[in-house]
């Protein structure tokens, strides 16, 4: 069974330059449950990077963009220079917001995170919000983490104290997102088939709970302007939400066997979904159809043999923020990136026992997690987008596969903008 395509040199694909490694510290017990490292995430503003080391613990290491000190230093290096360059630049601010270290005891395993920062002027769904516990600031930077036993704990990351103690789901909390746009309302993802809604400004209301999974929930995304979300599990169907109303839009599909993670692209307008049937598939989310698919395995498998075990299972995919470029991880000890205009990998890179994987918030570094705990990063791979298709990106920010349609341009251009060209 091959990786790549038969009309591909596998010896002529590029490798990506790997510029540093995490390793998970040795537990002080002889455990082998529980070390999996199924999250990795970057702050929205790039200032942090959270790491689930396996076990109970979560460890925020102050971020930087400068992949020469990353290099040169190490990980652990870096982020101490980084913590001191970020500190001597907020000598003169609020020392709560000073990017420092952390390592958090979240008492349970830790199966997902994500971060979440706030804009003021976005308030509380919440009419009595004088009520209110907590007050969040625009400088307010938030660690959710979902956690084993069906809780979610809601932390500060400049201070690693806990602030929130979300409990209502019955089963893990497979996967967590906040809304982009700032206004603190949080999904989860569960084992016990849910997803539920939380408003954070509300202390922690849960407004919502979403049912139609038939089994576990494994992944949940929000569409950049935060008004679509989502949802897959274990099933062959990607579920789409409306985020205003709480009604399910549409089913996706397509694939042969469970659906276990799924992202949006930076403008909308397309969405990534990985699956065991040993494909990702680029949807139209609009319009419900597959416009691009990625296989990990060649000749492509029949239906019943992509919907079992076929040592290809893909775990993880993610978007780059200049749109044309996704990553992918995958049972078969690679890591992959994609260009959205290609049906082969631009660069592959070895990872064993890969689970998940983000590019950094301006997409210069990818982060993969492995079953022993341990990150590893690599630089991604160095393209200018074309005027064109950052026109595209515009367009899409804002207008729907519908409204696109029905321009009054050339079908090539219609073609083009609905990224079928």
């Amino acid at each position: 069974m091959a990786s790549f395509p038969p009309t591909v040199n596998e010896k002529l694909l590029g490798r990506p330059r790997a510029v540093g490694e995490l390793l998970a510290p040795v537990p002080p017990f002889d455990k082998k449950c529980g070390r999996e490292n199924w999250r990795v995430a970057f702050a929205p503003d790039g200032s942090y990077f959270a790491w689930s080391q396996g076990h109970r613990l979560v460890k925020l290491l102050p971020w930087t963009r400068d992949l020469r000190k990353l290099s040169a230093h190490g990980i652990k290096n870096f982020a101490n220079t980084s913590q001191s360059r970020l500190s001597r630049q907020n000598s003169n601010g609020d020392q709560k917001t000073k990017p420092r270290e952390h390592s958090i005891d979240c008492g349970d395993i830790v199966w997902s995170l994500a971060f979440g920062s706030s804009v003021p002027e976005k308030q509380s769904r919440c009419v009595n919000i004088e009520w209110h516990q907590f007050k969040f600031g625009q400088d307010q930077l938030l660690l959710a983490t979902g956690l084993s036993n069906g809780r979610i704990k809601i932390w500060d990351v400049y201070t690693g104290r806990l602030l929130l103690n979300l409990m209502d789901h019955t089963e893990v909390v497979r996967d967590l997102t906040f809304a982009p746009d700032g206004s603190l309302i949080l999904v989860s993802a569960s084992r016990d088939k849910t997803l539920r809604v939380w408003d954070l400004k509300d202390d922690g209301n849960m407004m919502k709970v979403l049912r139609g999974h038939p089994n576990w929930v494994y992944s949940c995304a929000f569409s950049p302007n935060s008004s679509i979300l989502c949802s897959v599990g274990a099933s062959k169907t990607v579920l789409l939400w409306d985020m205003d109303k709480y009604f399910l839009i549409r089913k996706l599909e397509g694939h042969h066997n469970d659906v276990v993670a799924c992202e949006f692209s930076p403008d909308g307008a397309l969405l990534a979904t990985a699956s065991y049937d040993t494909r990702v598939c680029v949807w139209d989310p609009y319009i419900g159809v597959i416009l691009m698919a990625f296989g990990h395995l060649f000749p492509a498998p029949s239906p019943i043999f992509a919907g079992g075990a076929n040592d290809r299972w893909v775990r993880a995919v993610s978007f780059s923020h200049d749109g044309l470029h996704i990553a992918s991880v995958a049972d078969d000890k690679l890591v992959r990136f994609w260009r959205i205009d290609e049906d082969y990998p631009v660069q592959v890179a070895p990872l064993s026992n890969g689970l998940c994987c983000a590019f950094s918030t301006d997409g210069s570094v990818l982060a993969a997690g492995t079953q022993e705990g341990s990150v590893s990063f690599w630089a991604t791979p160095r393209h200018v987008s074309s005027l064109q298709h950052l026109c595209r990106m515009a367009v899409r920010r804002v207008m729907p596969t519908s409204q696109v349609k029905a321009l009054p341009v050339p079908s090539t251009v219609v073609a083009f903008l609905s990224y079928r060209s």
